[in-house]
């Protein structure tokens, strides 16, 4: 006889609901017995503080790691990685190399960012260093593009300051910023910029333990790219959320601005050739590994918990990609048919990966499926299985097999 499994979600998406309905499962409430809780990021924040007093049984698993901030919150992404850089240097990695110019060369995928009030005398330093460059501010812990602008000049920063009344005084200011140096030769496409967006689960972060999804998407600004300087207001030339760019004119409501990855893999292996297409996947790889890696050692890695991230990638017209953020909830809203047809197969493929074969919730599940049973996503690493294996993408050294991708479709 089959288990009756209670789920709680307080996200009332279709992808969602379908999916815990397919199994049989029966809705109840937060305050009710339940096994399976998809919650936003809020939600698992109360539930595991120290106030709320909760304590989750074996049979009960949620969407969200306790500290995943840690990774989702920008200036804390920032922190960790200048910080994962450190340390490598310091244990003499190869890792940590850097060229003539101080320029990290194998761990370069962030753009150059300080924290605002914090760093802001650093930055400056920066700006009079490289005064001809554009610099892109966000509210480190905002969402679908809130409170983003683009300057190019100190006296933008200046005035922000003075509009928003926040002195530049760390011991003042609650509300940090981040400030990035903004790619300005991104790859374009019919005159277009986009980003990559792709979803990674992650299951376990001692031993760290992540899934590649497959199948990604490329969302486009509905406004051609300038590279004048005087479109740095028109958010939507800059900005690729769909949470922006659906209000533009230019928005087609059939394809919703995305193309899947795949299409992006034919356009490039088409236009770029297929080894430097190839690169570019393996360095998008490269980039969330160590990101990981970054986190892992101060990620709370709760058994009861697993998590599916939003990654968002701009590539220069250089095929080079750079992490821009990663997002703890990515939308499970849909825009299109096809948009929904994606996104319940994620839902699909994550709950048959971090539930065991019976279907029942169990702490004591090692989270390895067996290889029909992961859907599209992909092995990205799994320290456990790999930690004795030259071969792994987990390896420290330059050595890794870079090129043990996921096969992008």
């Amino acid at each position: 006889m089959t288990a009756r499994i209670a789920y709680c979600t307080d996200m009332e998406k279709s992808v969602l609901s379908n999916n815990f309905e397919k199994r049989g499962w029966i809705q109840v409430g937060p305050d009710d017995e339940w096994n399976f809780y998809w919650a936003g990021a809020q939600t698992c924040r109360s539930l595991f503080s120290v106030d709320s007093g909760y304590r989750m049984n074996d049979n009960q698993m949620i969407n969200h790691f306790p500290t995943h901030y840690e990774l989702t919150r920008k200036d804390l992404l920032v922190k960790n990685i200048k910080r994962y850089r450190r340390e490598l240097e310091r244990e003499g990695s190869p890792l940590a190399a850097r060229d003539a110019t101080g320029r990290y060369i194998h761990l370069d995928f962030l753009p150059t960012t300080f924290m605002l009030p914090a760093d802001y005398n650093l930055f400056v330093e920066e700006f009079r260093r490289n005064p001809n460059t554009t610099w892109i501010l966000k509210p480190a812990g905002r969402s679908q593009g809130v409170g983003i602008f683009l300057v190019n000049k100190l006296a933008q920063i200046k005035k922000w300051s003075r509009d928003t009344k926040s002195s530049f005084n760390p011991a003042l200011v609650k509300d940090t910023y981040v400030i990035s140096r903004y790619i300005e030769n991104p790859l374009l496409i019919g005159g277009k910029k986009f980003d990559l967006r792709m979803y990674v689960l992650v299951t376990s972060y001692r031993p760290l333990k992540a899934y590649m999804y497959k199948q990604g998407f490329c969302r486009f600004c509905t406004v051609r790219y300038d590279t004048s300087g005087q479109e740095l207001d028109n958010m939507f030339v800059h900005l690729t959320n769909v949470s922006i760019q659906k209000h533009g004119e230019e928005y087609n409501s059939v394809h919703g601005g995305k193309w899947p990855v795949r299409t992006l893999r034919l356009y490039l292996e088409g236009t770029r050739g297929k080894a430097r297409t190839d690169k570019l996947f393996a360095d998008v790889t490269w980039l969330v590994v160590h990101s990981l890696r970054a986190v892992a050692p101060i990620m709370a890695s709760d058994r009861h918990c697993f998590e599916c991230y939003g990654y968002d990638i701009i590539i220069d017209d250089q095929l080079k990609p750079w992490m821009i953020e990663v997002n703890a909830s990515p939308s499970m809203t849909s825009t299109t048919a096809n948009d929904r047809i994606m996104k319940y197969k994620l839902v699909d493929d994550i709950i048959s990966i971090v539930l065991p074969p019976d279907g029942v919730p169990n702490v004591h599940w090692n989270k390895i499926p067996a290889n029909d049973k992961s859907g599209d996503f992909e092995l990205l690493l799994d320290e456990e299985l790999y930690q004795n294996s030259d071969h792994s993408a987990t390896h420290r050294g330059k050595n890794s097999d870079r090129h043990s991708a996921p096969r992008w479709k």
